[in-house]
């Protein structure tokens, strides 16, 4: 089985991880189906988004049990600091844990750094220190944003859309990470479903060593797809 290790986090997952905004349109039953039936197959990555209506809640119902066991990686899209742990609270409460292995800002229309006055990355580094996160993170969709985080130096992952569609100036995103030891998480692997052989999506990453693409899953033949891959 191949895995990915995501920079200096340290965190070594499979080279495939679970992407849960799905399951937000599915019923607590048929989510828990899938989480559980994704851990017993390997998988140990699992992200998510406090803006994924009730999606860190079914992970918590289906894999409290085994939280010592996987990587839980959430987000917030708090541009408050009042919000960032108002988010910060209910994600821990809703997914049933003490701690989030990785916290990210969630697409954030800049990278929030020490002494920009919104005390943002303050509020992660305080957050950090008492032990409710393990990581900081960012996710974005700007180039400019993804690589300033990944230069910056203040992040430990960056989750940035990532598939055999890609341009020059993301493949060099994904080199800039390895080169500055920040983990790299794909999503839109797929291209939001304009890629439809995800066998072929899957084979493209392979060729990047620091890569952990996040697969969007819905249904359970979805699942199977990207299991028999590992």
């Amino acid at each position: 089985m191949k895995t990915v290790t995501l920079g200096k986090t340290g965190i070594t997952s499979p080279k495939n991880a679970f992407g849960a905004l799905p399951i937000q349109r599915i019923t607590q039953s048929e989510a828990a189906k899938l989480l559980q039936k994704a851990y017993q197959n390997g998988m140990t990555f699992f992200d998510t988004a406090r803006m994924y209506t009730d999606s860190e809640e079914k992970i918590g119902i289906a894999l409290s049990s085994v939280r010592k066991n996987i990587t839980i990686a959430t987000k917030t899209g708090a541009t408050t600091t009042d919000g960032f742990w108002r988010d910060l609270e209910t994600s821990l409460k809703m997914l049933k844990c003490d701690y989030v292995d990785i916290y990210q800002f969630h697409n954030i229309a800049f990278c929030p750094r020490p002494d920009d006055k919104t005390g943002l990355y303050e509020a992660m580094e305080s957050a950090k220190k008492q032990g409710m996160i393990k990581h900081i993170g960012l996710t974005n969709h700007r180039p400019k944003v993804a690589l300033e985080a990944v230069e910056s130096g203040l992040y430990e992952t960056l989750q940035f859309p990532f598939c055999y569609l890609a341009t020059e100036t993301d493949i060099n995103i994904v080199n800039k990470c390895k080169e500055n030891n920040v983990g790299f998480i794909a999503m839109k692997g797929l291209s939001g479903g304009l890629i439809t052989n995800s066998a072929a999506a899957y084979a493209w990453m392979e060729q990047f060593d620091n890569v952990l693409p996040i697969w969007g899953v819905q249904r359970e033949w979805e699942l199977d797809e990207f299991l028999s891959y590992m």
